[in-house]
């Protein structure tokens, strides 16, 4: 089912509840102007309470995962837009929320990355819970290089992902570095020559698996980097307290010892 396409991004629903959403700005690699920032932004937020949704598979199309900022996009008047320090969407501002946003959908999200992911267009990548990434695929943390910080939340999906002084090197230098390369520092979670195809596996997987179980996984990992030990042991306790028992989880247990597909109802 296609739910929404315009000239930045596209989300497809598949039968199984693995939404395609890809990037499609490819005549500029999918650079991020004000427009790509919107659509995303909106394609965000018409997941995040999207019926029978179970996964989100994320990638670009063309050439490139994302380039980066749109350079014309300097030079362009902000106008009436709040400072950066208003957090005009919970925790984030506008540009953090672009990447942000795949680590707060209640749905795990897989990163395919291919081609050139630089700058915001690797933040992004960031949020994503899982990503797959083609071993050529040109990769920086850019924003040294136009005088700028990473500013779309990358310092906080980063935390945990990449040893600190790597990642010191990678923000102070701006140097690229390749696929294989975001593997052996934490940054891809696979190396794959067809990065799209491995992320769909996986998304298919992660759909065939109780969705109330899977929502609750998400939010208890989200929380691992800010929580205390005692904090998280409750918020685990509190997870678990209401599958025990509940429909889904004993379509799980069925559907195990009778080796059939199971049959979820839906968030």
């Amino acid at each position: 089912m296609n739910l929404r396409t315009n000239e930045r991004v596209s989300i497809e629903l598949e039968d199984d509840g693995v939404a395609q959403v890809r990037l499609i700005r490819a005549d500029k690699m999918n650079a991020l102007d004000a427009d790509m920032f919107n659509y995303l932004i909106e394609a965000g937020q018409a997941l995040q309470n999207m019926k029978g949704l179970r996964c989100v598979v994320l990638a670009g199309e063309g050439r490139a995962f994302c380039a980066g900022l749109d350079l014309s996009s300097f030079g362009r008047n902000r106008g009436d837009e709040p400072p950066l320090t208003e957090r005009t969407f919970g925790n984030a501002n506008r540009a953090q929320q672009v990447a942000m946003q795949w680590r707060k959908l209640p749905v795990p999200v897989i990163a395919a990355v291919h081609g050139v992911c630089f700058g915001g267009g690797l933040q992004i990548a960031s949020g994503a819970d899982v990503r797959v990434v083609a071993p050529d695929t040109r990769m920086a943390v850019m924003e040294m290089r136009w005088g700028l910080v990473p500013d779309m939340g990358g310092i906080a999906l980063w935390r945990g992902l990449v040893r600190d002084d790597v990642l010191r090197e990678l923000t102070f230098t701006n140097r690229e570095f390749t696929g294989l390369e975001a593997h052996a520092i934490g940054l891809a979670t696979y190396v794959e020559e067809n990065p799209l195809d491995r992320a769909i596996a996986i998304a298919r997987t992660i759909a065939d698996r109780n969705p109330h179980a899977m929502r609750g996984a998400k939010r208890l990992i989200n929380a691992m980097a800010d929580k205390n030990t005692a904090d998280l042991l409750m918020e685990e306790s509190l997870e678990q307290h209401p599958l025990l028992g509940s429909k889904n989880q004993m379509e799980a247990v069925m559907a195990g010892m009778q080796k059939r597909k199971a049959n979820y109802e839906d968030v």
